[in-house]
C-alpha cells in the first residue's frame, strides 16, 4: 500500500501523504486558512470540516485565496 496520493491541486498533480486532509494540504502549502475557500471535487467542503476531510486519490481540488484590496 502506497503512503502517498496523487491529488490534482489547482490544476497541478501533486502528492500528499495517503491520509492527508484538507486542513494538512493547507498547512502543507503555507497558506493562512482564514482567507481560504476549497473544493473537493467540484464540490465546496466548508471550513469547519477541513480537518476530518481526507482527501481521495485522483481527487481534484481548488483552493481559492482571498485577497483584499481597495
Amino acid at each position: 500500500m502506497s503512503t502517498k496520493k496523487q491529488v490534482t491541486l489547482n490544476g497541478e498533480l501533486r502528492s500528499f501523504a495517503a491520509d492527508a486532509t484538507l486542513l494538512d494540504i493547507v498547512r502543507a502549502l503555507d497558506l493562512e486558512p482564514d482567507r481560504l475557500a476549497i473544493e473537493v471535487n467540484r464540490a465546496i467542503v466548508k471550513r469547519e470540516n477541513w480537518d476530518a476531510t481526507v482527501v481521495g486519490s485522483g481527487a481534484e481540488v481548488e483552493v481559492v485565496q482571498f485577497v483584499g484590496g481597495g
